[in-house]
């Protein structure tokens, strides 16, 4: 059981997401929801542990509620989020019942699209041969810190770990790119869009817990989740696009809540760790607490996400790829709001992933005696 590992759910959240993965691409899933590794029954352990975690997935395919819309990749006006991000995390373990980490993301994203610069084509917009044109970001996102207390430090069959923290604004949430709006030759300087932006200008709190369990020989059963709460309503970045129809607030970006949860099975055999589970992450359509103004694509992915882990000496390596089964991108408070004005049905769209790529490094340093 010493050399039993599993990960914790850090927002990092970001995973993440990542917002992700997955909510990822146009859903505004942060890096909140990357494994962290850390060795939680290990009753003699105390002292310093650095991570590395490293995201990537491309977001393109639209989908409106759980319909995929399809010709936007048919017709070439996808909007193509690559999104890159290293989260960089530090624990340390007091005892055997306590520990604090801290993680900073670092995020450079590459965003590409035709809508946001001299429009789709269509007969209303005859453009011909429109370009498609990019904006990035580039920096560090949203920092966050969270305590851990090993419920049942004894519990030789699994662990039950809860954690509460806080997500700071440190991240750039007024990110701005050149935009190529019709036909001047001058771009135009802009905030980028919102799933590319690196921070949210909102201080969260962060709840999560960690349970598992042995089920028989060298499989345990695995439940974690996270849920941060974003009180701030709107962070006062204006949007390019008007969606307004005199809405308050309906042309700020909104500062959401996010959660995820994760469950499966994961088989331990000395140093080599592997798990098969499932994996939801969310946008929701209203916070827990504050309003719900403003603009954001609320949704959901969720995914199947295999794991393999390894462990030699301190060091400690892993990789996760979740795989998408299930996005939806739910009618958000501005949708249901503009039907009413309109009293037509207003639902936006958003653009997932397919799959993300998580590849996680750790390093123990000695132990104290």
């Amino acid at each position: 059981m010493k050399k039993y590992f599993y990960c914790v759910v850090a927002f990092a959240f970001v995973l993440t997401f990542s917002e992700s993965a997955f909510a990822q691409g146009c859903v505004a899933v942060k890096n909140m929801s990357s494994c962290s590794l850390n060795w939680g029954t290990d009753q003699n352990y105390s002292g310093w542990q650095a991570s590395l975690n490293y995201r990537y997935f491309k977001s393109y395919k639209h989908f409106r509620g759980k319909h995929e819309e399809t010709e936007r990749v048919e017709n070439g006006t996808e909007v193509i989020n690559n999104d890159n991000s290293i989260n960089l995390g530090a624990t340390y373990t007091f005892n055997s019942r306590w520990s604090v980490s801290a993680f900073v993301p670092y995020i450079w994203i590459d965003r590409s699209s035709l809508y946001e610069h001299q429009g789709n084509p269509s007969q209303n917009n005859p453009i011909a041969n429109p370009g498609r044109y990019h904006t990035q970001s580039q920096g560090f996102g949203d920092a966050r810190i969270i305590g851990y207390l090993n419920s049942i430090p004894k519990y030789h069959k699994g662990s039950l770990i809860v954690g509460l923290g806080v997500k700071l604004p440190t991240g750039n949430y007024h990110v701005t790119d050149y935009f190529q709006k019709g036909p001047e030759p001058t771009p135009t300087l802009l905030p980028v869009d919102q799933s590319i932006q690196l921070g949210d200008g909102g201080t969260g709190v962060i709840a999560e817990i960690d349970f598992s369990h042995l089920l028989t020989g060298k499989f345990f059963g695995y439940v974690n989740g996270m849920y941060m709460v974003n009180p701030r309503n709107t962070n006062g970045v204006l949007r390019s696009q008007l969606l307004t129809n005199g809405i308050p607030r309906s042309n700020e970006m909104s500062v959401p809540d996010q959660y995820m949860l994760r469950a499966g099975a994961r088989f331990s055999n000395n140093r080599i760790q592997a798990s098969l589970g499932g994996r939801m992450e969310c946008i929701p359509v209203e916070d827990l607490i504050g309003s719900s103004d403003g603009f954001r694509r609320p949704g959901y992915i969720i995914s199947a996400e295999p794991s393999v882990f390894y462990t030699t000496g301190n060091h400690t390596f892993g990789i996760n790829v979740p795989i998408a089964l299930e996005r939806n991108r739910t009618q958000s408070v501005l949708d249901k709001k503009r039907t009413e004005i309109t009293q037509q049905y207003q639902h936006g769209d958003a653009a997932f992933a397919d799959w993300l790529l998580s590849v996680s490094y750790a390093y123990r340093f000695n132990r104290k005696s």
